[in-house]
């Protein structure tokens, strides 16, 4: 009995550091796994500057359709062509200026819950010179019952109307990252 317990004792203790030791495997879009991001909001009285000459805009929105709890909100990643981008929580966004040409998109849910940690999407297009691009991350809420929900996660482009609203309604995200 007493070795069955030091047994268990002892698998317990070493189901967080294997947990911790686990990485997503993310798509080629994304930026290395191990890098998360503490993200700030602020309201933006302002529409961020056109592109630059020969550069097109991208802006990442985050649409959460509810907290996820008291105080809690997703806290989304964004890749561009393999690396990360910048992040935002709640409903924020912010903008990359790119070349024109082909990117790939990813959006990653960054949490300590594992199981969310694995809503990841991506997307492709082709940018223009002069042209801006919205794409959001959708984070849906689904209430399951009492104190129980699911989640629905996907990145979207956006139409222009639906972008410029978002750049009106919804606060301006600034990051720091672990690394």
């Amino acid at each position: 009995m007493k070795l069955s317990v030091a047994v268990l004792l002892v698998c317990a203790s070493l189901v967080p550091a294997v947990q911790a030791r686990a990485k997503n495997v993310l798509p080629d879009a994304c930026g290395d796994d191990s890098v998360k991001f503490d993200v700030a909001a602020q309201k933006n009285s302002s529409a961020p500057a056109p592109p630059a000459a020969g550069k097109a805009l991208i802006v990442f929105a985050e649409n959460e359709n509810q907290p996820l709890g008291p105080f809690m909100h997703a806290t989304v990643r964004f890749g561009l062509d393999g690396a990360w981008a910048g992040a935002n929580n709640s409903n924020s966004y912010f903008t990359v200026s790119v070349d024109p040409g082909v990117h790939h998109l990813c959006a990653s849910w960054q949490s300590v819950l594992h199981m969310l940690n694995k809503s990841i999407d991506v997307a492709s297009f082709t940018a223009e010179a002069g042209k801006t691009y919205y794409f959001a991350a959708n984070v849906k809420v689904i209430p399951a019952g009492e104190n129980q929900a699911t989640y629905d996660f996907n990145l979207s482009q956006l139409s222009d109307d639906a972008g410029q609203y978002r750049l009106k309604a919804w606060k301006v995200a600034t990051w720091t990252t672990n690394k």
